[in-house]
């Protein structure tokens, strides 16, 4: 069985051929914390977590990267709304997280 996955670029379906064989790498975008998780955020985390739990289960070693973004326009006026920093506004939106 093969995943095939839309590519922006060609802007059609493509069968995923891994650059080296076997090896899956993944990077994907994650939340900008700014304030506490919501359903948008679950959605999709679930949705790659379940690719790379299926490519796993197919045999593909996969290195599975998911960033958080820590400093962005939203992060800076959040943390000056609520009179912190925003090292503080990010870490406890990191540990609300986990």
């Amino acid at each position: 069985m093969t995943l095939r996955i839309y590519n922006t670029l060609s802007r059609r379906l493509e069968e995923l051929i891994p650059i080296e064989a076997n090896h899956v790498r993944m990077y994907v975008c994650g939340m900008t914390i700014y304030d506490l998780c919501h359903v948008g955020h679950a959605r999709m985390m679930m949705a790659f977590d379940v690719i790379q739990s299926w490519l796993r289960t197919v045999g593909y070693r996969v290195t599975y990267v998911r960033n958080i973004t820590d400093i962005e326009d939203k992060i800076i006026k959040r943390a000056l709304e609520r009179g912190i920093t925003i090292r503080q506004l990010t870490d406890e939106m990191i540990v609300a997280m986990c």
